[in-house]
């Protein structure tokens, strides 16, 4: 008997998003002052540098650090799930989802190192319209968990469709 072929080589997706995301990282730190921005297309992009000790949008930045903790132990659950799902998941037939869950699970690790090894996750790219409406800065690792879950939704809304219809196709 033997094991059916998993989505685990998926993992060098995972692994390739952890690495440009960190180098990224150490690139603008050492080339970036804390908030220093350069823009890039004036008025709508710019390179910034900023410390996220909260999560996405900074949501429980202010909270004395013990959020610190708290983040890295859901993105250590979170890429356990991620890990035991693409071990589960078979090889073929559900490209679009073992995709989004790699490139979740990247993104995940490359915000939980920074988080345990710095204290705050680093970001900076910047989205503004005109310096009246600024994004949140973010990073490689967030744009990779936010494709990600656009995938796992579409593979979602897209598994609905087929099971409605009887077949499933990747």
């Amino acid at each position: 008997m033997s094991a059916r072929p998993s989505a685990l080589p998926w993992l060098w997706l995972s692994v390739l998003v952890f690495v440009l995301d960190q180098l990224s990282k150490l690139h603008f730190e050492g080339w970036l002052s804390l908030y220093q921005q350069i823009e890039v297309i004036p008025g709508y992009f710019a390179w910034t540098l900023t410390y996220n000790t909260g999560a996405a949008f900074s949501f429980l930045a202010e909270h004395g650090g013990w959020q610190r903790w708290f983040f890295a132990l859901v993105a250590v659950g979170v890429s356990a799930v991620l890990l035991v799902w693409l071990k589960r998941l078979p090889r073929r037939g559900q490209s679009w989802l073992a995709l989004g869950l790699a490139l979740v699970l990247g993104g995940a690790l490359g915000n939980l190192f920074d988080r345990v090894a710095y204290g705050h996750v680093i970001d900076f790219i910047l989205v503004h319209w005109q310096h009246r409406w600024y994004f949140p800065a973010f990073n490689i690792a967030d744009c990779a968990i936010s494709v990600g879950a656009l995938l796992l939704a579409v593979d979602m809304f897209k598994s609905e469709k087929t099971e409605q219809s009887g077949e499933r196709n990747d």
